[in-house]
């Protein structure tokens, strides 16, 4: 599932990087020489990729469920079901913008989303329970077991709280992650700095996640996913 996701989304940005650079330099050509890799059209409406994404998952998810194959065809709807998380996830911020943004500074989106899939999806290869098992009927065992669980999501969910998505979700399946993200400052603009932040910790929050922060975690998304178009508006204002 982790190569069919990794291998997909190289490919995609690939092809999608080289799209933008044709029709950037075709711009003023006829149409009639405007040939080979291009946008797909159905209908004369733009079938985004995370369409074809969205029927992989569908269609992988439904045959695994219903007939629960053998090696090697488990393997392959395994790669085809993180083909399809990969597509979709490609255009995550399509999903909240309901526009085109995919060059746009909102489709940053999409890469943190991407690359909070490929983390978890690496750590999941651990195959291993992070916070290990119940210890079978041990009522001691047991109860240790949920409170264990327990603190992990509570932590989890500060670090949500504090604006950070990718440690609270990486931090479910890696508990430690999840603790430090919890004691360290929130972003400014998250719900628990507006509630608990003011004075001087709110500006070390500021300090903390400034300006040239915001820049380094661009300069990475644009490695890897390409630069957003260069008067960098949103369709959707």
């Amino acid at each position: 599932m982790l190569i069919g996701f990794l291998v997909t989304f190289a490919v995609t940005r690939a092809i999608t990087r080289r799209i933008r650079a044709k029709a950037a330099g075709e711009a003023g050509e006829p149409d009639d020489r405007r040939r080979g890799l291009g946008d797909v059209y159905i209908g004369g409406v733009h079938v985004h990729h995370q369409v074809w994404g969205i029927m992989l998952v569908l269609a992988s998810g439904l045959l695994q469920f219903r007939y629960d194959p053998r090696p090697p065809w488990a393997e392959v709807l395994g790669a085809l079901f993180g083909a399809g998380a990969a597509l979709t996830l490609d255009e995550f911020a399509l999903w909240f913008s309901l526009d085109d943004v995919y060059w746009t500074k909102s489709g940053r989106k999409s890469i943190d989303a991407i690359l909070i899939g490929g983390v978890l999806g690496a750590v999941l290869l651990l195959q291993a329970s992070p916070v290990g098992t119940a210890g079978g009927h041990d009522a001691a065992a047991v109860a240790i077991y949920l409170a264990t669980v327990a603190f992990d999501l509570a932590v989890a969910g500060i670090c949500v709280a504090k604006g950070k998505l990718a440690t609270g979700l990486i931090g479910i399946v890696v508990p430690m992650v999840a603790f430090i993200g919890a004691i360290r400052l929130a972003k400014p603009s998250s719900a628990w700095a507006r509630r608990r932040y003011s004075g001087k910790k709110l500006d070390r929050a500021r300090r903390r996640f400034d300006l040239a922060y915001q820049a380094r975690r661009d300069r990475l998304r644009d490695l890897i996913g390409g630069r957003p178009d260069p008067q960098g508006d949103d369709p959707a204002g």
